[in-house]
């Protein structure tokens, strides 16, 4: 028998307790997965008024869009980090003589 068999409490992590947990860390997450929904349920409520636009066109922006947003969220995500990691220790915790 193997002795790296430990218990952990993260094995008896739940969905949601891992989903806030994982949002505390990259807040940009939760923040792009709420902007998909918001394109995608908009998109969705449009899809009657679309008049002579083609199903498939339609449907094509809408992914457009959703894609745009989360990978605009991601960015922002980085930048943050970036900005967090690089930029802010450089300047504000210089030790002044």
């Amino acid at each position: 028998m193997s002795s790296d068999n430990k218990w952990s409490a993260d094995e008896d992590e739940g969905q949601l307790s891992r989903l806030i947990r994982k949002s505390r860390d990259s807040p940009f997450v939760p923040i792009g997965i709420a902007g998909f929904v918001t394109v995608v349920s908009c998109g969705l409520y449009k899809l009657k008024y679309r008049r002579d636009q083609k199903m498939s066109i339609h449907l094509i922006h809408m992914r457009v869009a959703a894609q745009g947003f989360v990978v605009g969220a991601v960015t922002l995500g980085v930048l943050y980090s970036m900005y967090k990691d690089y930029i802010r220790p450089r300047f504000f915790s210089e030790s002044k003589k």
